[in-house]
């Protein structure tokens, strides 16, 4: 008896030597991943300074979600945090006290909206710059120059910081990508886009939709690890087969569908909302032309 726990104790022993190497191994590759310098250069494009640019950037802002995670002041909040693992801020975007806007140059706002990268080189958490790389350079401008305008808010954030197991995590593969690694940054933007109640239009409109809905818009999983559920599919062979332009807009504007069924508090529904109809027609149009797909696939 003695002998088997004794060889019990060993094999016990070994087993867990062996998780104590993987998880400094896999704490050494999540700290270097959260520690990597992104070179990434941005392109320094024109950033105009009359009020109807600002106007059009505050609209951009609006319907693009910025407010959603930097505040409706654009202070910043204590976003997301989970004690003993992750704390993850979102940035103080005015020039107040605790704010990042009176250090980031042209350049940096574009570095950090269309590559996900900061200031400091490191790649930004939690921040849908795989989807606002494919912003125009004219709507960039207007909205770095709204940014800009915004008045100062002192508001001090905590540091952003991941511990031991949020490190573990992230060198198993187990945190969501980062944009800065999901992105061609080497990819040309287009100057600007003609806006219209038409088809391309709406194609540029819901380039964030692709966040949830998928590259496809027919659904994707979405939630935490192991309570995914699949998002709607938004192309004809989806719900919204059966819905009109009219449905679709009154669905936007209130968050209730045709049905009667109200839209999920993780639909972003109240930004994009406040699209003009006409925006909101050009959406529709594009979700239309779409193929006819089954869910998820």
């Amino acid at each position: 008896m003695k002998k088997v726990l004794k060889w019990f104790g060993i094999v016990l022993g070994g087993l867990i030597g062996i998780l104590v190497i993987a998880a400094i191994a896999l704490y050494l590759l999540g700290s270097a991943k959260f520690s990597k310098n992104y070179n990434v250069s941005a392109s320094v494009i024109p950033v105009p300074t009359d009020d109807q640019s600002i106007q059009r950037g505050k609209h951009l802002a609006t319907i693009f979600m910025c407010t959603g995670c930097h505040s409706e002041d654009f202070s910043g909040k204590e976003y997301f945090t989970i004690p003993g693992m992750l704390n993850i801020p979102t940035p103080n975007l005015t020039t107040g006290d605790g704010g990042v806007g009176g250090l980031y140059s042209v350049e940096d706002w574009s570095r950090a909206i269309r590559h996900g990268v900061a200031v400091d080189g490191r790649a930004i958490f939690i921040m849908m710059s795989r989807q606002y790389a494919h912003i125009s350079d004219e709507d960039l401008g207007s909205l770095i120059a709204y940014l800009q305008s915004l008045p100062p808010n002192d508001h001090q954030l905590s540091q952003r910081r991941l511990e031991f197991l949020g490190l573990v995590m992230m060198g198993a593969g187990m945190m969501p990508p980062l944009a800065a690694d999901q992105i061609d940054h080497s990819i040309t933007q287009v100057g600007s886009v003609e806006p219209g109640v038409t088809v391309d239009y709406g194609r540029y409109l819901t380039f964030t939709c692709t966040e949830c809905h998928g590259e496809n818009f027919n659904g994707a999983p979405f939630g935490p690890p192991g309570q995914e559920v699949i998002t709607p599919n938004l192309t004809p062979g989806g719900e919204l087969v059966a819905w009109s332009e009219q449905d679709f807009i009154d669905t936007m504007r209130t968050g209730v569908t045709p049905s009667g069924r109200t839209l999920s508090e993780d639909m972003p529904w109240k930004y994009f909302g406040q699209m003009t109809d006409d925006e909101l027609k050009a959406v529709w149009m594009y979700l239309r032309s779409l193929p006819a797909l089954p869910v998820g696939q």
